[in-house]
């Protein structure tokens, strides 16, 4: 899995590939809507079988499709019963969110995920589109040849990665930005800066 990719406008979802019993989405995220919170299971879920409420689902829901059944590269290790993880854009920025269930945290971190995921970052970063990876609020930010802990990051905060060219491969520079609202709209403030060395690609 090395394509780039696409906004979710662009992308239908791949023929065959619904959801079916599989149940992670509705332990990963929140859903404003009923109330629930991330990391737990939704009380309509019955994992296993699925949603109790399909056919009157939250709009969260209903307008919710992963990468998984979006984009045809990715291989049924992918399926999230089988990683354990959903995979998104995020609605705003095109971020690739990598949302891991927290029953297994470290299954981000096993081959093949690992290494695919530093091919995504590797092919979206210069669309200025990051590869963030999730346990519930923790975050790390993978660039094409390290990783990066970033710490509890929120909705509202923003991750920007510059590369400076230098004479031993550069430099990624990693800020955090908090959005705040204005009269004039809305102002980015630096929360945390991190500088760290360009190396090959592992």
């Amino acid at each position: 899995m090395t394509a780039a990719v696409s906004s979710l406008s662009e992308v239908p979802v791949v023929p065959g590939r619904e959801c079916g019993s599989w149940t992670l989405c509705c332990k990963v995220y929140n859903v404003v809507e009923l109330g629930k919170s991330a990391g737990k299971w939704c009380s309509y879920c019955k994992p296993g079988r699925g949603c109790t409420i399909h056919d009157k689902l939250p709009n969260e829901c209903a307008a919710f499709n992963c990468l998984w059944k979006t984009m045809p590269t990715m291989s049924m290790q992918w399926k999230p019963d089988q990683s354990k993880m959903v995979l998104t854009l995020h609605p705003e920025t095109n971020n690739i969110q990598v949302v891991v269930d927290p029953g297994l945290p470290s299954a981000w971190t096993r081959q093949p995920y690992h290494g695919q995921l530093r091919s995504l970052s590797k092919n979206n970063m210069p669309k200025g589109h990051l590869v963030v990876v999730f346990v519930n609020e923790l975050a790390t930010l993978i660039l094409p040849d390290e990783d990066v802990q970033l710490g509890v990051l929120t909705p509202e905060q923003i991750v920007s990665v510059t590369q400076e060219a230098g004479p031993d491969g550069g430099v990624y520079e990693v800020k955090i930005f908090n959005r705040r609202a204005t009269a004039d709209g809305q102002t980015l403030e630096v929360v945390s800066s991190s500088r760290h060395p360009v190396r090959s690609a592992a």
